[in-house]
């Protein structure tokens, strides 16, 4: 089991749990504000775009190629952006603080 705290553009603070699946998905279950997933999770769309806490970037893996290019078309992109529907849910990820992009 995984805990992924998800911090909004309000400045609010959600902690939720999942087994399985892509933390984009383990967002939409929980209504967590700002993450759409429109594409449904095959890495076409940005709306699930969030930023990794600096210091657990090592949590996520390495980012697919992809994934950088979906990411160059969103113009809040930063070092720390991912997209959370090519993060896999597992126990590397217990723990990770993600800010939804805005």
């Amino acid at each position: 089991m995984a805990k992924i705290t998800f911090i909004t553009s309000n400045e609010q603070s959600t902690t939720v749990e999942g087994h399985q699946g892509s933390v984009m998905e383990l967002a939409v279950e929980n209504n967590i504000e700002g993450i759409d997933g429109d594409c449904g999770g095959v890495c076409s769309c940005a709306t699930c775009h969030v930023y990794v806490a600096s210091n657990q970037l090592d949590k996520t893996g390495a980012i697919s190629e992809i994934e950088k290019d979906m990411l160059e078309l969103d113009d809040n992109v930063t070092e720390l952006s991912r997209l959370c529907c090519q993060i896999t849910l597992s126990d590397d990820v217990d723990g990770l603080i993600l800010t939804v992009a805005p």
